[in-house]
């Protein structure tokens, strides 16, 4: 007897025979139908194996092509040598068929040619066939089968897959089957996004092309224990090599024996849903034991695991359906059909953006809605709203679960109040109640729970923020009073009115309307340690007891702009952020006691306070400061020297510093650098926004302002000259006078000077731009003199020209206004993506800037380019701006400001 597999066998259906037909059983009627091949179809058919046997069927043309088209269709042909085998010409018809396909046993080769060879005595002596058991035999040949069957069939994807092929071609691209050496491909994405039935398609499509397969689902649970991991090592084995008997003790002899036995063999493994690396390392080693040729997939739903595999791999983020795949995908659920009914479709169109594409959430709500009226549509879709569906919660809140404490606070945190809102706002307020943020949020977006903005804000599903808050309301489904965060400003307002919330932490009132006085607090949230409350437009008192809550970390109090009084004293000893920014009627700073000693961050901005009171200076951890407003002159007291630890200080607006305003003050000497006593010595940032005194800008700079000084911003400023005395700030590396529409003159600058931003400084003589352009071209090895490679252009420098550099052409006429404007937005809303919060572009080292008109485009040149270069992509501008800029941008170090006079003329001016 020969059992043989025929690789890639179709499943198409049969004349005769039921579809996808597994076994073909070729034997002489006469002499073993009643006997051992009679025997061997039942057992077949016990075991559900669809098996094709001729039952004495009528010989004829018609019924011999069937008969072949039955042989090409079966996965597994099983020829029963018997004594008259040969001499039957329809016997020997099937074998000349069964021959045309690459078998295995036409060598003797695997497990069927050992059992032939061990059975080949048996079968020539029929003394010994009649004595050999031959139930145990057949039962060997269909464990075979069963195992090969098992091996060979695909896997159920999805009964409606819907959006599936197109990125199933796409991981087929990243997988390159042709190519050689083992490579690896990690899928990722939310949860119940259709990252597994993505890598079942997969597997579907390209298993057949590898000597053995295996797909192992649902990894991260079944691994949890050792018995677990041996078993999907055993499972593995199996799979790939069709062999059952693995005695593996623990899943170290695993890894071994793995490695052993898979090393030559050119396989495709799939782990679904990895949630640690040791799973990966305990069934794939370091994904390179394979043999060349070989492909690895693993789906997860944390893209930093992908990450520690090294280099070389491939990653696929999965996406949510889009809106065509969402409502084909629903409307196949909900009605049995490609198109929804049209008596529905105002609630389908409520549905799917609920959805928002996640296939899980799309497929279950679809099942859950088939059948039902619009009556219970309507119904269903409200319970929806304001308690999700258990099925899908269940799916999307494993990701939360592999969080540690932290992070599932941190996660938390932003659902219930930081969604939609800056990063770096929510890192300075987490940070304030040390949750590590920066590590936690990047740990959130590695398992794909939230995600960044263009404008780097933080965003999520909105299944997501809705399962985040239903986990706060299962903390006490019928008490708000007990819920760790409340963010709900009608549960806000029933707890206070209640007056006890002893276990209260966080406190939301953003943007909320109603309130008009913030009451209260010290008696029924004595553990508030976070009071998020901006954007309330009618709020305009603060209780005294607001000012005591000793606990307090976070108070935001942004654009409350009726706000006219806070509390008259604060003692909040814990307060480390608090923001006042644009309160616009509030006049009077609080008196500060001498135990509140955290807060390092302050900002007053477009406040109408106009006098600090003597005790500001028991902040003396404060190390940034945001005050002032364009319409008030801020007086500060001689306290504000206390500030030692003051790093950064913005003032808006103009502000007198202790003492009269001095003109043509001298510095006094002293061992610290030749500057006064009073200073602030930790001062690396100084930003004067519509500073209006220059006297005052003297003093500052040249009595306030130590050596520490890096950044300083002063625009825009009536200011004409800067002090010679700048030059004395050696560690500085960024000036921005950018808008002093008076300035005249710069002097020389400290030599670590990188980054100078002088536009729109529409005096400023042709010797301090010469000055400028000849410092910085010192700094990028560039000559004094300058040739353009342009036919019609040309670059000189010019002292007697007013801005000491000058290059005119001609813009050729296709490039209209409207086209520039529509290009320059474009360009400045990809750059603003590398711009920080000062406007320096951070991938430049160097930049100079200087320009006597308001539009302007940015041109970078990298420093290590030679003056060919950088005076060929110049000229190049004009015969092909459209396509030149684009890459023209991507350069880097030195910028050239380039303003439009018209649409015939360009001119470029540093």
């Amino acid at each position: 007897m020969a059992l043989v597999t025929i690789k890639g066998a179709s499943f198409s259906s049969f004349t005769h025979q039921s579809k996808n037909l597994d076994v073909f059983l070729s034997f002489r009627l006469e002499d073993t139908h009643y006997g051992f091949t009679g025997h061997l179809y039942n057992v077949l058919h016990q075991k559900g194996i669809n098996t094709f046997i001729d039952d004495d069927l009528q010989r004829g043309e018609e019924i011999f092509v069937e008969l072949l088209k039955t042989i090409e269709s079966s996965k597994i042909l099983i020829i029963v040598f018997s004594q008259n085998y040969a001499s039957s010409t329809w016997c020997l018809d099937e074998l000349i068929k069964i021959l045309e396909y690459p078998l295995e046993v036409r060598n003797q080769k695997g497990k069927v040619g050992e059992a032939l060879a061990k059975h080949e005595e048996q079968f020539k002596d029929s003394k010994k066939l009649k004595s050999y058991p031959k139930f145990k035999f057949i039962e060997g040949i269909v464990g075979e089968i069963l195992s090969t069957i098992l091996r060979d069939t695909p896997l159920y994807v999805a009964r409606y897959p819907v959006g599936i092929n197109p990125r199933v071609k796409a991981i087929e691209l990243l997988l390159d089957i042709e190519s050689d050496g083992v490579h690896m491909v990690g899928i990722y994405g939310l949860g119940g996004v259709g990252k597994t039935t993505i890598a079942k398609a997969t597997y579907n499509r390209i298993f057949t092309q590898f000597e053995g397969s295996c797909f192992l689902e649902n990894v991260r649970d079944k691994s949890r224990t050792n018995d677990g991991i041996t078993s999907l090592q055993k499972t593995l084995l199996f799979e790939t090599l069709g062999d059952t008997n693995w005695n593996m003790a623990n899943a170290s002899r695993g890894i071994n024996e793995i490695e052993r036995r898979l090393n030559k063999k050119r396989i495709l493994v799939i782990l679904d849903d990895v949630d640690e690396l040791d799973q990966i390392e305990k069934l794939l080693g370091k994904c390179d034991w394979f043999a060349s040729g070989s492909r690895i997939i693993i789906t997860t739903k944390d893209k930093h695991l992908l990450a520690t595999l090294g280099e070389g791999h491939s990653f696929y983020k999965v996406k949510e359906l889009d809106e065509h795949e969402a409502l084909e995908l629903f409307s196949k659920h909900a009605f049995q059909k490609k198109q929804h009914v049209e008596d529905y479709l105002e609630i389908v169109n409520q549905v799917i953006p609920y959805a928002k594409g996640l296939l899980l959430a799309l497929v279950v709500m679809g099942a859950d809605l088939c059948g039902r009226t619009k009556c219970e549509w309507k119904i269903a879709l409200d319970k929806y709203e304001r308690i999700p569906n258990k099925n899908i919660q269940s799916i999307l809140k494993l990701s939360y679960k592999g969080l540690d404490e932290i992070e599932q606070d941190i996660f938390l945190d932003i659902v219930c109040f930081f969604k939609g809102l800056q990063k770096h706002y929510v890192v300075d307020v987490l940070d304030a109640c040390d949750l590590c943020p920066d590590y936690g949020i990047q740990k959130l977006i590695d398992k794909c729970l939230i995600t960044l903005g263009e404008c780097n804000e933080l965003l999520m599903h909105d299944l997501l923020q809705q399962m985040g808050r239903e986990i706060v309301r299962q903390e006490s489904p019928k008490k708000p009073r007990k819920h760790s965060r409340l963010w709900s400003s009608k549960d806000v307002l029933e707890v206070l009115n209640e007056n006890t919330f002893q276990s209260l932490t966080y406190m939301d009132f953003s943007s909320c309307q109603e309130i008009e006085m913030l009451p209260d607090l010290s008696m029924a949230t004595p553990n508030l340690k976070c009071l998020p409350s901006p954007q309330c437009k009618n709020l305009v008192e603060v209780h005294e007891s607001v000012g005591c809550l000793d606990k307090l970390i976070v108070w935001d109090l942004e654009s409350c702009t009726k706000l006219k009084s806070l509390p008259r004293l604060l003692k909040m000893k814990s307060l480390l952020y608090l923001c006042l920014f644009n309160c616009s009627s509030l006049e009077n700073f609080p008196e500060i006691s001498q135990e509140m000693g955290s807060l390092v961050f302050l900002d007053a901005n477009k406040t109408a306070i106009t006098k600090l009171p003597q005790s500001f200076g028991n902040l003396t951890r404060l190390e940034q400061l945001l005050l002032g407003s364009k319409d008030h002159l801020v007086h500060l007291p001689i306290s504000i020297y206390d500030l030692q630890n003051l790093c950064e200080l913005t003032i808006y607006g103009s502000a007198e510093f202790p003492g009269a305003v001095r003109i043509d003050r001298q510095p006094q000497c002293n061992s610290y650098g030749g500057l006064s006593k009073d200073g602030f010595w930790r001062l690396n940032k100084l930003s004067l926004h519509g500073f209006s005194i220059p006297s005052e800008l003297d003093f500052v700079l040249n009595s306030c302002c130590t050596l520490s000084l890096k950044q300083l911003y002063i625009y825009p400023s009536n200011v004409a000259t800067l002090p010679e005395s700048i030059i004395r700030f050696d560690r500085l590396h960024t000036l921005c006078i950018k808008g002093c529409v008076e300035l005249v003159k710069i002097p020389r600058l400290p030599q670590r000077i990188t980054k100078v931003d002088a536009s729109s400084c529409f005096l400023l003589d042709s010797q301090s731009s010469r000055k400028l352009l000849i410092q910085f071209g010192e700094k990028l090895g560039l000559p004094q003199d300058i040739a353009c490679l342009g036919v019609r252009s040309n670059i000189s420098m010019d002292p007697q020209s007013s801005s000491g550099l000058s290059l005119q052409i001609d813009l050729p006429s296709f490039l209209s206004t409207s086209e520039f404007i529509v290009f320059k937005n474009v360009y400045f809303k990809s750059e603003s993506l590398h711009v920080n919060s000062d406007g320096e572009d951070t991938r430049c080292e160097t930049e100079i800037a200087i320009t006597p008109d308001h539009h302007f485009m940015a041109i970078e040149f990298d420093k290590t380019q030679s003056q060919q270069v950088v005076s060929s992509v110049l000229s190049s501008i004009p015969r092909g701006f459209k396509d030149c800029m684009a890459s023209v941008f991507q350069l880097s170090y030195l910028w050239v400001l380039c303003s439009i006079n018209s649409v015939q003329e360009w001119k470029i001016s540093v």
